[in-house]
């Protein structure tokens, strides 16, 4: 189980990111649309000025169940060995343990 503080700085991540979605794509499309150098570097710094904590790139995909941030399956949203004692357990439909 991840650390209680960790989980909570993702999620706090996650609200930077939303609140600060529509302004970053709004900045990056004038900066697309823009010509000049100096209209370029002044959109630049605006972007520059927002959180770092804001940016997309900064977010960390957990598991739903325990918070493990590594060897997650996007379809289920959970980390591997989890999805493995579900499948044992017969929880997940359409999953089974293969054997040959």
């Amino acid at each position: 189980m991840a650390k209680k503080s960790l989980i909570q700085r993702e999620k706090k991540k996650e609200r930077l990111e939303r609140k600060y979605n529509w302004l970053r794509q709004s900045l990056k499309r004038e900066m697309s649309e823009v010509s000049s150098l100096d209209d370029k570097l002044e959109l630049y710094r605006k972007l520059q000025s927002l959180p770092r904590n804001s940016a997309p790139t900064r977010l960390r995909r957990r598991c739903l169940k325990t918070g493990r941030p590594r060897a997650n399956y996007r379809d289920f949203e959970l980390s591997g060995y989890i999805i493995r004692e579900m499948a044992h357990a017969c929880l997940l439909t359409g999953v089974t343990k293969s054997s040959w």
